[in-house]
This record gives C-alpha cells, sequence and structure tokens, in this order.
C-alpha cells in the first residue's frame, strides 16, 4: 500500500463474499482465502456508504447535507441486542429472511455493528460489516437480510423520505415493480456491459 488513499469509509464499512457454511449467522463468514469486494462494487449494485461522525450525530453536517439532498425527512433510532428488542429471537429470524422492501432501506450504526448481506449479479451473498459511523443505502427492490455479528449490538439510526414503510416481502417478490426496476437498473445493466472477472 504505497499511497495514503485509502477510503475513510473503509474503516467502518468493509464488504466480502461468503462461505457456504450454515455455522452461527453472526460469524464473519469469510471465503478462505478471503475475497474482498471494494465500496465502488457495492455501488454498482446500488448500495451506497459514508463515514460519519457518530459521536456527534445531532450536530453533524454531513448528516445534515445528506438527509437534505436525499429528502430523509423522518428518522428514528433502532436498538438491537437482547436486552432491547421485544421478541429478540423471533426479530432476529425475521431480519435473516430474505427481503426486499418496496422502499431505500438507510441505516446508519450510531454504536455497535452488524452485518448486512446483499446478492451480486451471479447470486452470491456479499457480507457488508457495518461498523459505528458506518451509513449504508440498500436500494429498493434489493434482495437482503440482517444480522448482528457476536457482539450482540447495534444501535442504527433509521431514515426515511417521508411516512416510514418497514414492510419486508420474503423472496420470491420479483412481480413487485421496485423489483423489476432495481433488475433492469443495476442487475442486467452490469451483466450486459462486463464480463464476469474472476480475478476481481
Amino acid at each position: 500500500m504505497g499511497t495514503s488513499d485509502k477510503d475513510p469509509r473503509e474503516e467502518v464499512i468493509q464488504a466480502w463474499y461468503m462461505d457456504d457454511s450454515d455455522e452461527d449467522q453472526r460469524l464473519p463468514h469469510h471465503k478462505d482465502p478471503k475475497e474482498f469486494v471494494s465500496l465502488d462494487k457495492l455501488a454498482e449494485l446500488g448500495v451506497l456508504s459514508w463515514r460519519l461522525d457518530a459521536d456527534n450525530y445531532e450536530t453533524d453536517e454531513e448528516l445534515k447535507k445528506i438527509r437534505e439532498a436525499r429528502r430523509y425527512s423522518y428518522m428514528d433510532f433502532c436498538e438491537v441486542c437482547p436486552e432491547k428488542l421485544p421478541n429478540y429471537e423471533e426479530k432476529i429470524k425475521n431480519f435473516f429472511e430474505e427481503h426486499l422492501h418496496t422502499d431505500e432501506e438507510i441505516r446508519y450504526a450510531v454504536a455497535g455493528s452488524g452485518y448486512f448481506d446483499v446478492r451480486d449479479h451471479n447470486e452470491k451473498w456479499i457480507r457488508i460489516w457495518v461498523k459505528k459511523g458506518g451509513l449504508i443505502v440498500l436500494p429498493a427492490g434489493c434482495y437482503h437480510r440482517f444480522t448482528l455479528d457476536t457482539d450482540n449490538y447495534i444501535k442504527a439510526m433509521r431514515l426515511f423520505v417521508g411516512d416510514p414503510v418497514w414492510t419486508p416481502y420474503n423472496r420470491p417478490h420479483d412481480h413487485l415493480p421496485a423489483r423489476k426496476e432495481y433488475v433492469q437498473g443495476f442487475l442486467q445493466k452490469e451483466g450486459r456491459d462486463r464480463p464476469v472477472n474472476a480475478a476481481a
């Protein structure tokens, strides 16, 4: 690494291809050897990310700019841990069912950490580890799932355009307009434009 150009987001958001093991979902599930995925590659799938100052989220100008630019008018917090979340075991199971939403899913880890899993153009799982200071946007129509890591704690800010709708549509829901738009906008376009590069 001869340069100091490291993307600061990589300190709070990392991604890698998952193995096929059915061990505890909260483990990292790296392949052997590890196969990391760049934030640029995530952006090709429509997944956006920022690094923000989680200790000062009330006054953070950067967060304010993002919210204004993307019209995120609604905001609340969700704490996911055995002590704070009612019906914890059931909720965690539901979060880990592969699903989509008809709106963006915006999560900002102001404390703790967790895994958001999304699929690439070839249906392979990519695990995205979001730690304190990481803000992630999953596009509408993108199949995904969530789990805590072995620390068993995340406090996430949830943002939304207008009144929030948290309805999950478990896979398969390919007939939904949001899914069709996602496939056309991200999956088909990328699949057509470039050959799969096994070395990437």
